[in-house]
């Protein structure tokens, strides 16, 4: 019996690898607030979004919520914080950036709708005391 030829597998292993390096997205951030963010009409979108530092505020995922309740928490990568956290995060982030790319940083608010108001305000000062000063809105195309 002849041997089996074998030259093209890892052509073909290459392939399959180079595949599925192309198709996987690689999800950052593990959600624990839930938000349904708001419609709007004037929307622009994000150039570079490694520039990009998000905060999500919303209610606790249904896990968290008999240890937390229902109000509105904050979420700063994979963690629930408070606003005095915020600061000490923005300072992280802006030292894991390049120094060229330092002054472009953006803050995006991922918000859930019916959030109130205060807390979006107590992030704002925060971010205020951070010398955070370009802060976006996410929202969805009101139709």
């Amino acid at each position: 019996m002849p041997a089996l030829n074998t030259s093209s597998l890892p052509d073909l292993i290459f392939t399959l690898l180079f595949f599925f390096m192309m198709v996987t997205t690689m999800r950052e951030v593990t959600l624990k607030v839930e938000f349904k963010v708001p419609q709007a009409t004037e929307l622009e979108k994000l150039e570079k979004k490694s520039l990009v530092t998000y905060i999500y505020v919303g209610k606790p995922t249904a896990e968290f919520r008999k240890q937390l309740g229902a109000e509105s928490r904050i979420q700063l990568n994979d963690a629930f914080a408070e606003t005095a956290d915020i600061q000490d995060y923005i300072i992280g982030e802006r030292a894991s950036m390049s120094e060229s790319d330092q002054p472009l940083m953006t803050v995006s608010l991922k918000v859930d709708q019916d959030t109130k108001m205060g807390i979006v305000t107590d992030i704002k000062e925060a971010l205020r005391k951070a010398y955070a000063l370009k802060i976006n809105y996410s929202a969805t195309l009101r139709q």
